[in-house]
């Protein structure tokens, strides 16, 4: 599966037709940029539904960060844990992974 996907994108090929300037201002880019400085994405790896509001809660117990820790959900079972200090950032990356019923 992975050669085939491979191969897709090897036989891909851009003309000038296909080209589109999309321009980007320099104007909230910055804050944009700050806002994820000291973000982490994470992933929960099942196929079962869970509860993701008790997740996050277990989450934040666990990780001593309860009032301090911002979760959003960015994709499926995908989410972004925004820190407010970068040690406790450091400290969840290097004490990690971390697993549940394991």
């Amino acid at each position: 599966m992975a050669d085939d996907v491979a191969d897709g994108l090897r036989n891909m090929k851009l003309t000038s037709d296909d080209e589109e300037v999309i321009p980007i201002s320099d104007e909230g880019r910055l804050e944009a940029l700050e806002s994820c400085s000291l973000s982490l994405i994470g992933k929960f790896l099942t196929c079962k539904p869970f509860n993701k509001r008790a997740s996050k809660n277990t989450l934040r117990r666990a990780w001593g960060l309860e009032n301090s820790l911002q979760i959003i959900e960015v994709g499926q079972n995908l989410f972004q844990f925004k820190f407010q200090l970068e040690f406790d950032m450091v400290r969840i990356l290097q004490d990690g992974p971390w697993s549940f019923d394991n």
